[in-house]
């Protein structure tokens, strides 16, 4: 054997950091057959490293560069089933090529992600809901397109040649969506610390914000910068008004109200696999329909805390999921 990294050595290193770094996700993926489980742990490696040049505190300029090498990189892998020469010590890459040739991932959808993560790093706001579903699309229902080109639909097989590919792919976009909304949702006040707002700028005209949206993001003057955040976006709250606060938890009602829809359509994903990619699905969809509800219960918790899980919550989400197949 060449030098180059054995793909049996690079899906263990996507393993390891599905499950360092999967907090909910690797809830589901471990309920997969080893195969798929491995080429979900690849592509999951692959977002992660996507997500964390968004994320990350690099300046913006390195980023765009960044993201436009790994966009080189996919095309390369896409186009000739093999991880980019330059790369070939690379496991994720190394993974992520194996995965593609297995299971003929969707051309262009981990690209769609890079192009949704190139939206963050643009600072680009949503006007319209629809703006912020194209996002929501491209970071995450393309994950979901590729996930289920993985999994084994209802007969035992793969998508592929599946006549019911077209409904499976568009059921698993909108679970995606829901998935990224309620996400949105949960960290409202990190984005807001970090001078980010998703939210659309329609909703908060309608309820009232939008005279105030610096109060939901925005530069923090240097005088602000030891201020705890949540006290920071209480004091930024109060500038829309005395029912300022108020109205947001509103807008927050709304827009969980507005997930659980997408919710409701993505998750008759459900029944058209097999029972292992079936309750993989209903956990990690599991997951967060019960983060959902958390935030619908209690609105106000997302301005004080990052609502989640306990694992001990996870697992048993998982376990149900075994049992009965649904979120």
């Amino acid at each position: 054997m060449s030098a180059a990294l054995s793909t049996a050595r690079a899906y263990d290193r996507c393993e390891a950091i599905t499950r360092e770094q999967a907090a909910n996700f690797y809830y589901g993926i471990r309920l997969l057959a080893r195969e798929r489980r491995r080429a979900m742990c690849a592509a999951y490696a692959f977002a992660r490293r996507i997500d964390d040049v968004g994320d990350g505190e690099l300046e913006r300029e390195r980023k765009r560069e960044l993201l436009g090498v790994a966009a080189i990189q996919l095309a390369q892998l896409e186009a000739s089933g093999a991880a980019p020469a330059d790369a070939a010590n690379d496991p994720v890459l190394v993974a992520l090529a194996d995965a593609h040739a297995r299971f003929r991932l969707p051309p262009g959808a981990l690209g769609e992600l890079i192009d949704g993560v190139r939206m963050d790093v643009d600072g680009v706001s949503y006007e319209r809901f629809d703006d912020l579903v194209l996002y929501c699309r491209r970071v995450a229902g393309a994950i979901g397109r590729v996930c289920v080109a993985i999994f084994a639909t209802r007969d035992g097989g793969g998508i592929e040649g599946d006549p019911d590919r077209p409904r499976v792919e568009a059921l698993a976009d909108d679970l995606g969506v829901a998935l990224q909304l309620t996400n949105i949702l949960r960290d409202v006040r990190e984005d807001a610390d970090n001078g980010r707002v998703y939210l659309p700028a329609e909703d908060l005209r309608r309820f009232g914000l939008l005279d105030g949206a610096a109060a939901l993001g925005g530069d923090r003057d240097r005088e602000e910068d030891d201020v705890p955040a949540a006290a920071l976006l209480r004091a930024r709250l109060a500038a829309a008004g005395p029912s300022g606060e108020e109205r947001l938890l509103s807008l927050v009602r709304f827009q969980a109200e507005r997930a659980e829809r997408w919710f409701e359509r993505g998750i008759a994903l459900v029944p058209l696999l097999d029972r292992r990619s079936a309750a993989c699905v209903s956990a990690m969809a599991g997951i967060y329909h019960k983060l959902l509800e958390r935030i619908e219960a209690d609105p106000e918790r997302v301005l004080r805390e990052r609502v989640s899980l306990s694992g001990g919550e996870k697992a048993w989400v998982a376990v149900r999921s075994i049992a009965t197949g649904r979120a």
